[in-house]
């Protein structure tokens, strides 16, 4: 059960369900809405999650534009709603100015590190569920070409891109990744018509395995992939089942997890740095139905071997927000 919010307009600020207990806490989805089938629809499902399994109920808002942000953020402040957790890098500005604001009411960011007392900042360690879908593209792939396509160009989407390529080249070191963004703004986010075009230019150039990390965006990177007869691979949530057999796996960033341990620690939850990874439930690859047909036992058995020396720390993928470079390309 949730307590839902609407802008009435970004002067007339956010009309507060009437009767929500004090504490109840509080879910903002970045924009591209709450139904993306990918990192907001994720962190969905863990608010949804923690609310089936405690009874409890939550606010919450889909941003309809950056000027919302902060005003978000301050509402359900002072409305009580505690903690408050919302999705993506672009909170952190908004989030500055307001945590200091109100000391008592405990805040979540996913994506992205503000350090304020009051503040849960967690990130998640995407290269490495890249490399391993990585793995499992060059293994798929016959035509020795595989893709990526990203959303807005920040160093967050080239941390995917070089897990992914990474992963890629661990398989067969002559395979040819081609990369490229969607945009610089966060438009490029929502804009499945460029995805697909994007898409067509890569097989064009040879790719039949392309992974999108471009939020709704990929829904047409996964719609002309599954068109043209090439396999996708998903991001964020499961997306397997968007089309089913045409998908080889989807890189799990297990932001329903984040979001629920939120809203069970509650009020008390423990601020601070938290980084989720293959080694703590935070990412993993999709496995169900859907792609089963897809993947061999011995693609399954690469993968899972590179994701348990990732877990125990004998295998180290490189982080390109370490350095704002990638070892291979």
């Amino acid at each position: 059960m949730t307590l839902m919010q609407k802008f009435l307009g970004a002067a007339a600020g956010i009309a507060l369900t009437a009767g929500a207990a004090v504490a109840d806490p509080a879910m903002i989805f970045d924009l591209g809405g709450k139904f993306d089938k990918s990192f907001n629809e994720s962190a969905f499902n863990g608010a949804t999650r923690w609310a089936e399994e405690t009874g409890g109920t939550f606010f919450e808002i889909e941003m309809q534009s950056e000027a919302q942000r902060e005003q978000a953020l301050r509402r359900f402040a002072e409305a009580g709603a505690n903690p408050i957790v919302m999705t993506g890098f672009a909170f952190a500005g908004a989030l500055s100015e307001v945590a200091p604001d109100y000391p008592d009411t405990k805040f979540a960011i996913i994506d992205m590190v503000v350090d304020q007392p009051n503040v849960r900042s967690v990130v998640f360690n995407e290269h490495e569920g890249s490399y391993l879908v990585g793995i499992m593209a060059a293994q798929a792939s016959k035509t020795g070409t595989v893709s990526f396509i990203g959303g807005m160009d920040i160093p967050l989407i080239r941390k995917f891109a070089c897990g992914y390529v990474q992963g890629a080249k661990a398989v067969n070191p002559d395979i040819k990744v081609i990369q490229n963004m969607t945009g610089t703004t966060p438009a490029a986010w929502n804009d499945p018509v460029k995805g697909s075009e994007l898409t067509k230019a890569q097989i064009a150039q040879g790719s039949d395995v392309v992974f999108a990390a471009a939020g709704s965006t990929g829904l047409g990177v996964l719609q002309t992939a599954a068109d043209e007869n090439i396999l996708s691979i998903g991001v964020d949530s499961n997306q397997n089942y968007i089309h089913p057999g045409k998908v080889l796996t989807s890189m799990m960033k297990r932001v329903d997890n984040a979001v629920y341990q939120a809203m069970m620690d509650g009020p008390d939850m423990e601020t601070g740095f938290n980084v989720m990874g293959i080694s703590n439930d935070g990412i993993g690859y999709a496995m169900d139905e859907n792609n089963a047909a897809l993947v061999s036992a011995d693609m399954q058995a690469m993968v899972d071997a590179a994701s348990a020396k990732i877990a125990s720390g004998e295998l180290v993928v490189h982080d390109y927000m370490s350095s704002d470079s990638c070892p291979v390309e």
